[in-house]
């Protein structure tokens, strides 16, 4: 996005504000983590090497259940793996129900609600 601003989906502000609201550290938002490769997490503990991607488009079967779409994620998951990163994948059901948020902060020693 121009000037830095990160571009998030809907699901994704509503993860960003559950992890807000449990206290849990603030991630780096579309963190490019195989440069020169422009493959982005929505989420990055660089640190701690976790990452947190929401897969939207459960029901409209959008680009990560189409072949091309499923394809370049396994290829972008195996070079996360190769890098020694911890991918979690939520849903957006996972997401809207605070299992996602809850999940992280469990990890990450933010507060439980």
């Amino acid at each position: 996005a121009a000037g830095g601003a990160v571009k998030e989906s809907e699901l994704e502000r509503t993860l960003r504000q559950q992890l807000q609201m449990l206290h849990v550290p603030t991630p780096q938002q579309e963190y490019v983590f195989a440069p020169p490769r422009r493959w982005r997490f929505d989420f990055a503990w660089p640190k701690l090497k976790l990452a947190v991607e929401v897969e939207g488009g459960e029901y409209t079967r959008g680009r990560h259940f189409r072949p091309a779409g499923f394809r370049a994620d396994a290829e972008k998951y195996f070079a996360a793996d190769l890098r020694g990163w911890r991918v979690l994948r939520f849903t957006g059901s996972q997401v809207r129900s605070w299992h996602a948020a809850r999940t992280i902060s469990s990890l990450l020693g933010g507060d439980e609600l």
